[in-house]
């Protein structure tokens, strides 16, 4: 017999999260590691639009998706006896996200005006997936900041990093996607 996908247990507002507690779905818990998770699935949607001469992108994207599943994971557990079982999160991706930043800038014009999200395709999608970053991240500071969890303010502290480097990340992707194209990015007319 092929399982049901559906088990109908969310019908009544509520979910199961790491640890089998139940949770409104209107928890900040449930709000943060979703907006990961939608932010996981946009970044999927740049993946599978890349161009061939944009891989190295591809790569970093996909390590991000990765990156991105180990932080919802630890958003979306409340036990701590099963967080000890969860991957581990260290500082090195977002030290990673740092360098590709540095190497991309090194080939920009320097930045003196405002930018519109835009240009190419991809740099417009690159900026869409940079704004649910950030909504991911205030969804993510709000909980942390409202939550009584036992998540140490070290893996907070990574967990806010990544994610705001990430999203800086982000914006220098769709710069550079424009710069790749050769298409013109458009300034702020104030």
């Amino acid at each position: 017999m092929v399982p049901k996908i559906y088990t109908k247990t969310g019908d009544r507002g509520e979910t199961g999260i790491l640890g089998r507690e139940r949770l409104s779905k209107g928890d900040l818990r449930l709000d943060a590691y979703g907006t990961v998770d939608e932010l996981n699935a946009v970044l999927g949607m740049v993946i599978a639009i890349l161009p061939a001469q944009m891989a190295k992108l591809c790569d970093i994207l996909a390590q991000a998706q990765n990156h991105l599943f180990v932080i919802g994971s630890h958003l979306a557990c409340a036990d701590d006896k099963l967080r000890v079982s969860l991957p581990i999160l260290d500082p090195s991706p977002t030290e990673q996200l740092e360098h590709q930043i540095d190497e991309m800038t090194r080939q920009l014009a320097e930045l003196r005006e405002f930018i519109l999200p835009g240009g190419s395709t991809m740099a417009a999608t690159l900026h869409f997936c940079r704004t649910v970053c950030r909504r991911a991240e205030r969804e993510v500071v709000r909980f942390f900041d409202q939550m009584e969890d036992s998540i140490a303010a070290a893996e907070r502290d990574i967990i806010i990093s990544y994610l705001n480097r990430l999203g800086d990340y982000l914006f220098v992707a769709a710069r550079f996607a424009n710069y790749t194209f050769n298409v013109k990015e458009n300034t702020w007319q104030k």
